[in-house]
């Protein structure tokens, strides 16, 4: 029987770096428990308004975030504040998949393309690795905006 994963990220602004990846994923932060959001609302929003409402000081609202996929077939992303910078290369990373069935120029040309637009939402560009087959089709490194690597492949 195969298991559903939920991918932790330690975080200095969970709702931030939750965000960005909400934005590169094409994924959806989840409304507050018992909470029926009505279309368009703000689910960020509602989470202050319900944490507010069960007593959780202002100052601890930001020390955890989560995001969905919407249609319930990518892991969950889950994001913990801690007081610790990273200091190392991760041990594991994300592969965001932009460039699926495309191969050569038009594949690297499609990297590039989602590498500017993540750029604009705070990422910053690593390195690219050229195409070199059968065993590599070509890669750009990336880092989110607390410093995480990941992959656009």
């Amino acid at each position: 029987m195969s298991r559903h994963i939920q991918v932790t990220f330690d975080a200095h602004d969970p709702q931030a770096l939750s965000s960005f990846w909400r934005d590169v994923l094409g994924y959806v932060h989840p409304g507050p428990p018992g909470v029926d959001l009505p279309e368009g609302a703000d689910p960020l929003a509602a989470w202050d308004d319900f944490l507010a409402r069960v007593g959780v000081p202002e100052e601890q609202r930001n020390t955890r975030s989560a995001i969905e996929d919407p249609d319930g077939h990518g892991p969950r992303l889950f994001f913990q504040q801690v007081p610790e910078d990273k200091v190392a290369k991760n041990r594991v990373h994300l592969d965001v998949r932009a460039a699926p069935g495309l191969q050569g120029e038009e594949r690297m040309a499609a990297l590039e393309l989602e590498c500017n637009r993540l750029v604009e939402l705070g990422a910053t560009r690593v390195r690219r690795h050229e195409p070199a087959p059968p065993m590599s089709a070509g890669f750009i490194v990336m880092t989110d905006p607390e410093g995480n690597e990941f992959c656009l492949d």
